[in-house]
């Protein structure tokens, strides 16, 4: 297990704590263990190539990490009221979607390689900076509802976007990987 590694299971072992945070109405601290859960992200990613210790684990355990905390801290907002549950819906089920594809196009044989596109790359980032304004808005007092609801319709939107692109991804890589003779 390296440095890198040891961070990512770090920020994964956050995710309880942010929920529980959430719950208890301290968003201060929940906003603040995002932030510190962002900065080992990108520590993460930099020790890994400056140390030449990239590894396949690392990546899944990243992207594990990384969807494991935006996905229970929307689940937690909606739960308490914070933000929409139809946004949470969206948000999810992208995730579920993109998983489920890569897991079926593993299974027949015909693996999708998953390389991320400036549309998704823009749509983590928008909602990573959601979260994080619905995160310091709680926890410092700020009221600023036309904000949240511009923020949560440019999130649902790009992650609507994002999932269509997707789809699209696999539906080609489908229909032509059926195309293709077999092996068999």
């Amino acid at each position: 297990m390296n440095l890198p590694n040891c961070l990512t299971i770090g920020r994964l072992l956050a995710v309880p704590l942010v929920v529980w945070l959430i719950v208890t109405g301290e968003h201060l601290g929940a906003f603040i263990a995002f932030a510190l859960a962002g900065l080992t992200d990108a520590l993460d990613g930099a020790l890994a190539r400056a140390l030449d210790q990239r590894t396949r684990l690392g990546a899944y355990l990243d992207a594990v990490a990384d969807k494991g905390l935006i996905a229970a801290i929307y689940v937690t907002l909606a739960l308490t009221g914070d933000i929409p549950p139809a946004l949470v819906v969206v948000v999810v089920v992208r995730d579920a979607l993109i998983i489920g594809a890569v897991l079926l196009t593993r299974l027949r044989g015909r693996p999708i390689a998953i390389d991320p596109s400036r549309l998704s790359k823009a749509n983590t980032f928008v909602q990573i900076g959601f979260a994080a304004l619905m995160l310091g808005a709680r926890g410092f007092g700020w009221n600023a509802p036309t904000l949240e609801i511009a923020g949560a319709w440019v999130v649902g939107a790009l992650t609507l976007w994002s999932a269509a692109a997707y789809l699209a991804t696999f539906i080609r890589h489908t229909t032509l990987a059926g195309a293709r003779p077999t092996d068999e």
